[in-house]
């Protein structure tokens, strides 16, 4: 067996990535209990055998305050509010950690004890929730991973991570694409394994229900049939998908996943931020300053480039004709920008899991639940979006369809 150390040292070289066997074991239970009144409304779906609020929230942004804990207050006063809002469904990963920590190849599992510690800690401050909560999180494909005991091992992990005997979600985190040794033309395709390993955690009880990353209609039909032919339903697949982003197989991947039953998660409902209308010519220096806080100069790069257009890649205004429609909608309907942003998605069948830092954030979050755009609204989006004549693939090195690995990039697609 391959020493930790090893595995480490090849995570930091590769992909930043580390293993953390340290498991979150629970919190002590507050003297007093919190009187809460709590909203008795609910919104939801299913995800297989779950249900879950028709927004998730993403944990890919959380990150501790100190380099030897896992604690942050802001992400404790959001895991609070979703629970007291019946919408505690939480997106994370193995791989999900403290940013610095993760660069040193020290935060693997951070973000699952962190989101666990929480969840903990809410149950026992704030009583019964009208929804139980649920946490999705994510196996990362790696060369060194080449069993079905690999995915086994690292469920097992995980579940430690989330304090849990049996996950609710476990996904498979994107094709497997790191290929190390692609350039001399030794390719080990090990997506086959992989769905057996989640097959394995299923049938042993590890999960509740399976789901996959970033699969386009071919292989998540693949997928499909090759878990049902062991008995395992596929619950899930989770892509990027917004209304600007729905021409790069993502529309397809969604039609075919709603023909299997198989439900879509959608990442970067936002765009990064450019279906907020923040990046409108109507914003404030305010606004813009919220969000350079958080983005790469690169980054900033490609969305202004989105936002007012370049005369090359993106005509010349960019994606504001559209903003003008989607902020008639949301006056008309009293909602925000950013709330008709993730309401499209749910009109579509899709999930929608923004990331959140701060309870404000969480909050216009769920205000895209409990209300639908009607048929009429969703065309007039789809129809201007369709006007813009481009689509968004992600801002510096975040994309949808490629993920830098340390030695390089590597792509996928949705086909």
């Amino acid at each position: 067996m391959t020493s930790p150390n090893f595995l480490s040292t090849l995570t930091a070289a590769i992909l930043l990535l580390a293993t953390d066997s340290d498991a979150y074991i629970g919190v002590a239970k507050p003297t007093t209990k919190i009187s809460i009144i709590r909203k008795q409304t609910v919104d939801t779906t299913t995800i297989g055998s779950i249900r879950v609020p028709t927004v998730g929230t993403g944990t890919i942004s959380w990150s501790s305050d100190s380099f030897f804990s896992t604690e942050n207050s802001d992400v404790d006063a959001v895991v609070r509010e979703a629970y007291r809002s019946n919408a505690a469904f939480f997106d994370t990963a193995e791989r999900y950690g403290t940013h610095y920590k993760t660069a040193l190849g020290m935060g693997y599992g951070e973000t699952e004890r962190m989101t666990s510690m929480y969840l903990k800690k809410a149950e026992l401050t704030e009583g019964a929730s009208l929804v139980n909560p649920v946490v999705a999180t994510k196996f990362t494909p790696v060369p060194w991973r080449t069993t079905v005991q690999s995915v086994v091992d690292a469920c097992e992990e995980s579940c430690k991570n989330l304090g849990v005997d049996q996950i609710d979600l476990y996904q498979i985190h994107m094709p497997d694409i790191v290929q190390p040794l692609r350039a001399f033309g030794k390719v080990e395709n090990k997506d086959k394994i992989y769905w057996d390993g989640l097959a394995e955690c299923y049938n042993r009880g590890l999960v509740k229900n399976v789901g996959v990353c970033n699969y386009g209609p071919t292989l998540v039909e693949k997928c499909y049939d090759a878990l049902a032919k062991k008995g395992v339903p596929l619950a899930s697949n989770q892509i990027g998908f917004s209304l600007l982003g729905r021409h790069n197989g993502s529309q397809e991947t969604l039609e075919k996943c709603n023909k299997l039953g198989v439900k879509v998660l959608a990442y970067y409902p936002f765009a990064m931020g450019l279906l907020t209308g923040k990046y409108s010519k109507s914003s404030t220096d305010e606004d813009n300053s919220l969000i350079q806080k958080k983005k790469s100069n690169m980054e900033l790069e490609d969305l202004e480039r989105y936002a007012f257009g370049d005369g090359e890649s993106v005509p010349e205004g960019g994606i504001q004709p559209l903003l003008t429609t989607m902020a008639a909608i949301a006056q008309k309907r009293k909602k925000t920008v950013s709330q008709v942003a993730l309401n499209y998605v749910i009109s579509k069948g899709a999930i929608p899991i923004p990331g959140c830092r701060t309870v404000t954030q969480l909050k216009d979050n769920l205000g895209a639940m409990r209300w639908r755009l009607t048929a009429t609204e969703v065309k007039m989006l789809e129809l201007e979006s369709d006007k813009l004549g481009f689509d968004f693939d992600g801002a510096g090195l975040k994309r949808t369809n490629e993920k830098f690995v340390g030695y390089g990039v590597e792509k996928w697609s949705l086909d």
